[in-house]
């Protein structure tokens, strides 16, 4: 069954520190503006906001829009990244950098590298089947593969990759744009 996002962002608390590939790998960003996919209450886009990159956040849940509503430098986008036609809707960039933190969406990686700027990174991190094996979803789609991320959309280039243990079963990649 679907998590209900609305109830979810209406309790969910916004002190929750950046992803392990926002901290590790957003300090090499160029300069410019990121996307932030499915960004929910802002905790990466505050990651690039404190070091003047203009964030567009990119979510479904009205509620969490709502919250971060009035941060300096964000502009949130309501669109639903599982619509059909949602490829097309995205923002035409070019960005510094394009973010997927825990959101899975297959269907959106080859449109990705058109909005980047030249060295411009895609970071990626999130639960692997392996963790879904775990948490009894092993057939569940909101999972990265193992060493799935390894291979990147056709105008990119693997930068960096990890997969392991630290609280969960993760995988994490970074794409450049040559």
């Amino acid at each position: 069954m679907p998590r209900d996002w609305e109830a979810y962002y209406a309790e969910a608390q916004e002190d929750r520190p950046p992803a392990l590939v926002v901290r590790a790998y957003g300090p090499f960003l160029p300069p410019g503006p990121v996307l932030d996919l499915a960004g929910g209450l802002g905790r990466n886009a505050r990651f690039f906001l404190e070091r003047g990159h203009p964030v567009v956040l990119v979510e479904r849940s009205r509620k969490a829009l709502e919250r971060v509503r009035g941060l300096p430098g964000l502009l949130g986008l309501e669109l639903d990244l599982e619509a059909p036609h949602a490829p097309l809707l995205l923002p035409k960039g070019p960005f510094a950098g394009i973010l997927l933190s825990y959101y899975v969406n297959r269907s959106l990686l080859p449109h990705l590298p058109e909005r980047l700027l030249p060295g411009g990174l895609v970071l990626v991190e999130g639960y692997t089947q392996k963790e879904a094996g775990k948490r009894g979803r092993p057939h569940s789609p909101h999972y990265w593969k193992e060493e799935e991320l390894l291979t990147p959309p056709p105008g990119l280039a693997l930068r960096a990759f990890g997969a392991g243990w630290w609280a969960g079963y993760r995988a994490f990649t970074v794409w450049i744009r040559p």
